[in-house]
């Protein structure tokens, strides 16, 4: 598992990206510890965000890809 911050870095994204995907239910952390909040990743979940990006960058809204995902 990792940090928002590690997986940021792994996926060349920035953390406050993630965390806005979060926000509007595209693309959520695979564990958010209740104590703390933090947000906890794994590396099966970088198809998803890849998969993600790729349609954004195709010209799909963040809506029309939370529909479709």
């Amino acid at each position: 598992m990792f940090t928002v911050g590690e997986f940021s870095k792994i996926a060349q994204v920035a953390k406050r990206l993630l965390r806005y995907y979060d926000q509007m239910r595209l693309f959520s952390p695979e564990n958010v510890d209740d104590w703390t909040g933090y947000r906890s990743y794994s590396t099966h979940q970088l198809p998803q965000l890849n998969c993600i990006l790729a349609l954004k960058e195709l010209g799909l809204s963040l809506e029309q890809i939370r529909l479709m995902l």
